[in-house]
């Protein structure tokens, strides 16, 4: 062996345990926020209250966990993802259990608003960073491997919360997922580490030159970052995009029960999104790679403006289940491709702070898009209109997207 390198682990590459610590953080993370859907008719039910009011309990988790990303990615660049993961998973447990005792809609605001919010904005942020600087070559195909555990969880855990709601009642079946996502959450997010350096390897498992593990990673500051035009015109199409991407999320289901579908089959349609976001993160991931992840981002706000003008017409099963596997296809590829984006653009030296940042964006939009179509509806008894400004916001988003940013920094 040359004196000059070290030569890299030969049993499988840890990068890849990051990643399944990642999808599973994320599967557990954000599939416990989309089971939000499965329970919008039982505390309408239990509170009395309208779908808008109801729907602002997700919008306000959904706030919270983009905005925090601009604190907890500094953190995960100082102190280490893992630590940021951990807190996360059990902020989210307590959150869903003390949902289960609440005894007013306001106090579902705080423990699922507060709980979820910041236990996810702790947790994702610094999960996805830490992958990043993973992998180089196949840093799209990671960060669609690691971000499909969001797919994964919109599969599996609505259905899973719709059935516990039916076996004994929304109370337990929050106490339940709380006490799923503390355990198995919590466990996988022992397995986070922030910088293969640390190991003595370089991104993808090759060899590193001697000394180079204790080198600085190269890249923007974050200062640096948030004032070019590729970052500019990153967030603000994304601020855009963002009013529309969450609105199926939560008014899918209650759209469906509208249109005659039953509530069981209803929430298999968020399930149909979680199959084409799970298949979208990882083939469109590994596929950005190839064809230019700017390219396929900008191919990622369009395809959900298509998708969307399905929902628009669609009122049977069948067409609703297109439209959401479409709809997941093409919104998990963005959210696949775009921190990939960012670490192509500003490099690994501050990747978590400067997408946290940019999830602030996001945050604006998740406030305000699903309660607004909740309101909407309340209004005219109709989702027309959200539908009809969710398409115009991602053409809009990806008209931005293309006319500021470059394929270089």
């Amino acid at each position: 062996m040359s004196s000059q390198t070290m030569s890299p682990n030969p049993r499988l590459f840890y990068g890849w345990f990051v990643v399944a610590a990642a999808f599973t953080v994320m599967m557990i993370g954000f599939g416990s926020a989309y089971t939000f859907s499965a329970f919008v008719e039982s505390l309408q039910a239990d509170f009395g209250a309208s779908r808008g009011s109801v729907s602002l309990v997700f919008s306000l988790a959904g706030f919270l966990y983009f905005a925090l990303g601009v604190v907890s990615g500094p953190l995960a660049d100082r102190f280490g993802s893992r630590r940021l993961a951990i807190a996360g998973m059990i902020l989210i447990g307590l959150g869903l259990a003390l949902a289960s005792v609440a005894r007013s809609l306001n106090e579902v605001y705080i423990a699922y608003g507060l709980g979820v919010g910041l236990g996810v904005g702790a947790s994702y942020v610094p999960a996805i960073g830490a992958v990043q600087r993973w992998f180089v070559k196949r840093r799209g195909f990671a960060s669609g491997l690691a971000v499909s555990g969001i797919g994964v969880g919109t599969l599996v855990m609505p259905p899973l919360a719709a059935w516990l709601i039916d076996s004994g009642g929304w109370r337990s079946a929050y106490l339940i997922l709380g006490i799923l996502a503390a355990v198995v959450g919590t466990g996988m997010a022992l397995l986070i580490e922030n910088d293969p350096r640390d190991r003595g390897l370089a991104p993808d498992g090759d060899a590193v030159q001697a000394g180079a593990a204790s080198a600085v990673p190269t890249g923007f500051t974050v200062g640096e970052a948030v004032r070019s035009r590729q970052f500019i015109g990153l967030y603000v199409s994304c601020v855009i995009c963002s009013f529309g991407v969450f609105v199926p999320f939560v008014h899918l289901v209650p759209y469906a029960i509208d249109h005659g579908v039953s509530k069981s089959t209803a929430v298999l349609l968020l399930g149909v999104i979680g199959i084409g976001s799970t298949a979208g993160r990882f083939f469109l991931g590994g596929l950005a790679d190839r064809m230019g992840r700017r390219l396929a981002l900008l191919t990622m706000y369009f395809g959900m403006a298509a998708a969307l003008a399905i929902w628009a017409v669609a009122t049977g099963v069948w067409a609703l289940a297109a439209f959401a596997f479409a709809y997941g296809v093409f919104y998990g590829g963005w959210v696949a491709v775009l921190p990939a984006v960012v670490m192509d653009y500003f490099g690994g030296r501050n990747v978590s702070g400067i997408i946290g940042i940019l999830y602030t964006s996001v945050a604006v939009g998740t406030l305000v898009g699903p309660s607004a179509a909740g309101f909407a509806f309340d209004a005219s008894h109709s989702y027309m209109l959200p539908i009809l400004a969710s398409i115009a916001a991602n053409i809009v988003g990806a008209a931005i997207m293309a006319a500021v940013t470059t394929s270089r920094p």
